[in-house]
């Protein structure tokens, strides 16, 4: 099963909130970092062979439609060029609002130290933050600069019939129009998962580092979003 729809948009851009519309209108299943958690035995070492410039692609989204979020952002470019019938989505917010999300979720050391040394951080480490390139996570000017030349360079990168740049805020019309698909009747989703995602680390003490633990954590934190996601 090839992508027909790759997700551009780092971590903290609504990425749930697109797993679950993507998947609503007919892209799923939706990958997303929650899925590779999920399926953690087998999809770590993949990811590790990616970044060590070994990847199997097909192999990693096998069963999925769409892709959403880290890890897979880091690689847009390559999956867009793996899929070429695929359409692209850059989901955006305000840079600021971005900095201050990552900043206190998926950046902090509060989810992240205690992964240094293991499979899961060397995964993290190279699929997300080698590609600050040495930059500093904590300073708000460089990282919020990185993240505008980012959108930038996918934006002139891609011809606007393949490139769709969404906010959620804008609903389901334009997602459709662009995928080609009918508005459905439900509402767009929401997803709050800033306040689960902070929960779960205070309950875990972190995130999880060994695969049963991360596996567990994958599978239920997707379905208590997902029950949350459409109840509006």
């Amino acid at each position: 099963m090839a992508l027909k729809v790759i997700g551009a948009g780092v971590g903290r851009t609504a990425t749930f909130t697109m797993k679950f519309a993507l998947e609503h209108i007919g892209f799923g299943p939706c990958f997303h970092m929650a899925e590779l958690f999920a399926d953690a035995r087998r999809q770590v070492p993949l990811w590790l062979d990616a970044i060590n410039g070994r990847p199997d692609w097909d192999e990693i989204f096998k069963g999925f439609q769409s892709t959403v979020d880290y890890p897979s952002a880091s690689y847009w470019r390559e999956l867009a060029d793996h899929y070429p019938d695929a359409k692209v989505i850059l989901t955006v917010r305000d840079a600021d609002s971005w900095f201050e999300s990552v900043s206190e979720t998926i950046f902090s050391d509060e989810m992240q130290a205690h992964l240094v040394g293991t499979p899961t951080g060397d995964m993290m480490k190279g699929t997300i933050f080698d590609h600050f390139h040495g930059g500093d996570i904590r300073d708000r000017a460089f990282m919020t600069k990185w993240f505008e030349d980012r959108n930038e360079h996918i934006k002139a990168s891609l011809p606007p019939d393949r490139l769709l740049v969404f906010h959620p805020k804008e609903g389901w019309e334009p997602l459709c129009r662009f995928l080609d698909v009918p508005v459905p009747p439900e509402p767009f989703p929401r997803v709050n998962s800033r306040d689960e995602i902070t929960a779960a680390n205070e309950q875990e003490g972190g995130m999880a580092k060994d695969d049963d633990s991360a596996e567990s954590f994958g599978k239920s934190y997707i379905e208590t979003l997902r029950a949350k996601a459409f109840a509006q």
